[in-house]
């Protein structure tokens, strides 16, 4: 298991170094400057704006190679240095402030759909082919054909502007909470609902559960104690990746209802050309799907240990296929054997 997991750790270092070094050279290739945008008055810095621009063009006359270079010891080291439209704080900071207001909203997203997709699609799967099962599958169809954010401005135009019962914008009270998780939680409950039927009706064609109904089992307990349990094991590959897309995806949803999280920094950054900030969040949200992924495939491994069987397996025959491909010895000589002048071995002499 650790081999299995130091290689995940080794293929995620290696992924994580990839997306900063596309990330910079796509940077690198976009027209304009943070200094240009400010002079423009685009980034409303105020005060601000000559030590922005100073700082600005004092990183453009530095080697794009050495930018990198000092970027990237600065994000290992969790030291990047000020940002360039707020210099008076630093990127980690920034980003320190921001990113538990998305991890919150991703949290409470999931543990909404967690909460709305099992018993939704439990239900489906046992009134198969019948209104409930067709109702509940339209309804799911719907949510997953709907962005995020246009479900957000349709939940903003009822509770807030007809009903006046939840606030428009902000991140000031639980209140302001309650648009942002639905809106969130709507495609992901879709998907996991699909897929908690599916699971659930392959699970109900099992003989475990023909024979377990034959010895008098309870319906409802067979259900949940034999059913149930095993098409929920499969959900651990699903909400891993659930969840980092919620916390990355939350772009829209922020910049819409004006919640001060790490999407709406990220889009803060791209319009300025903050490029420490730019390069930071990017990074963040990379590093969010990728330790998530490997927290599945550890967990996945954990939980059935024939996929790290059988990736050491995989290793061991390329392995070996590698020995085969290997140069074979000279004529006349084989590997662990000892030829005479007449070509007699001195093993087959002595047996």
């Amino acid at each position: 298991m650790i081999r299995y997991a130091l290689a995940r750790a080794a293929r995620l270092i290696g992924s994580l170094a990839a997306v900063s070094l596309i990330t910079f050279g796509l940077l690198q290739l976009v027209p304009g400057s943070f200094a240009q945008l400010s002079q423009l008055g685009s980034t409303s810095l105020g005060s601000d704006s000559v030590d922005a621009e100073a700082s600005a063009n004092r990183a453009n006359e530095v080697p794009a190679w050495l930018q990198y270079l000092t970027f990237m010891r600065g994000f290992v080291t969790w030291d990047m240095g000020p940002s360039y439209k707020y210099p008076q704080n630093s990127v980690e900071s920034l980003i320190a402030d921001a990113l538990p207001v998305s991890l919150t909203l991703a949290t409470l997203a999931i543990v909404l759909t967690l909460l709305l997709a099992v018993p939704i699609g439990v239900v489906a799967a046992l009134r198969k082919g019948k209104i409930v099962d067709t109702g509940t599958m339209f309804v799911v169809t719907l949510l997953q054909a709907l962005p995020g954010y246009l479900l957000a401005l349709l939940l903003v135009l009822v509770f807030s502007v007809w009903l006046k019962v939840l606030p428009l914008r902000g991140w000031e009270s639980p209140a302001n909470l309650v648009i942002p998780v639905i809106a969130l939680a709507a495609y992901p409950t879709a998907i996991l609902a699909r897929y908690v039927r599916s699971s659930m009706l392959e699970s109900l064609r099992e003989e475990y559960v023909t024979a377990a109904l034959a010895k008098g089992g309870k319906p409802a307990t067979v259900v949940v104690r034999h059913v149930l349990r095993n098409s929920l094991i499969p959900l651990v590959t699903a909400v891993g990746p659930i969840f980092a897309g919620l916390t990355v995806g939350t772009v829209f949803v922020e910049v819409l209802l004006g919640i001060p999280g790490i999407g709406r920094l990220f889009t803060l950054a791209a319009r300025t050309r903050d490029m420490p900030l730019l390069m930071a969040t990017t990074l963040v949200f990379a590093a969010i799907l990728m330790i998530v992924n490997l927290l599945v495939d550890l967990a996945y491994g954990l939980l059935d240990p024939r996929i790290r069987h059988a990736e050491v397996a995989a290793r061991k025959r390329a392995i070996g296929r590698r020995s085969i491909d290997a140069p074979s010895p000279s004529p006349g000589r084989s590997p662990g054997i000892d030829v005479t002048s007449n070509g007699i071995s001195k093993r087959g002499a002595e047996s």
